[in-house]
């Protein structure tokens, strides 16, 4: 079985189109979606009647949690655009979607870290943002992400999040795969710490898993699409944080210079 991991669409819908194509071209047998699927600047209610009628096994990410559970003066500036858009029936399929998944024997699946999905499986931050060029995160240890897997036994687990590809093999042999984000390659964010997220081209990104033996055979894809037009539609609506992100793959203006 070639089963398919993609996370992190957010409203990114010419993104998911071209990583459906690519996924013809690669075989797959199964699509699993990590979470993060709408919230962003783009389009969130087309993608979440696309996503709807492929009907993949998803995940609930902490921006799907966000849109249920907060109201909209507590929002972001990226949930609150989407949760004006999108529709009753979009709410409901997002109420439906679990936290975890276990897609397959030996494969067990969530969006951050088995037990939180705010928290950072693969990546540590770190309080020193700018100091020496740092961007204020780096990879985890394998002991530091072996303790945040805990007590999953599951030979593969996978994760998103963090829009960051990363394969990484715990001291105890388990295998993490972090398929990258469908839709936007790059971000700020300030928690724990101020820190920056950037993959470093534009490009989409899945990847596809395959059982080989005994062993997992991974593969990391990076797809091409308009993102030139993905950023004039964050420009459009007032985010050229997110403008410069889809164009480059790299943090350019911050969110806190382009909110009011």
């Amino acid at each position: 079985m070639r089963l398919a991991l993609v996370s992190d669409l957010h409203g990114n819908l010419p993104a998911l189109e071209a990583v459906l194509d690519d996924m013809a071209r690669a075989r797959v047998d199964r699509v699993l979606n990590l979470g993060d699927c709408l919230s962003g600047p783009l389009w969130p209610l087309e993608t979440a009647r696309r996503l709807m009628a492929l009907g993949w096994p998803t995940i609930r990410g902490n921006h799907e949690r966000q849109l249920l559970d907060r109201p909209p003066d507590r929002m972001s500036a990226s949930d609150r655009f989407t949760h004006e858009r999108i529709d009753d029936a979009t709410r409901a399929w997002i109420g439906s979607l679990p936290l975890t998944l276990a897609p397959a024997d030996d494969v067990f699946a969530c969006h951050g870290t088995p037990t939180s999905d705010l928290d950072y499986l693969l990546e540590t931050v770190t309080p020193d943002l700018g100091r020496d060029g740092s961007p204020g995160v780096r990879l985890a240890t394998p002991d530091e992400a072996a303790a945040r897997a805990g007590g999953v036994r599951a030979a593969l687990i996978v994760c998103g999040h963090t829009h960051v590809p990363r394969c990484v093999r715990l001291p105890d042999g388990r295998l993490v795969v972090n398929p990258g984000s469908v839709g936007l390659q790059a971000y700020d964010d300030a928690r724990p710490h101020e820190h920056r997220i950037e993959t470093g081209s534009p490009h989409a990104r899945y990847a596809v898993v395959e059982r080989r033996g005994a062993a997992w055979q991974v593969e990391q894809r990076l797809v091409a699409y308009d993102w030139h037009a993905a950023a004039r539609r964050a420009e459009d609506h007032g985010r050229g944080d997110w403008a410069d992100a889809l164009r480059s793959g790299r943090v350019g203006r911050l969110e806190s210079e382009v909110l009011p």
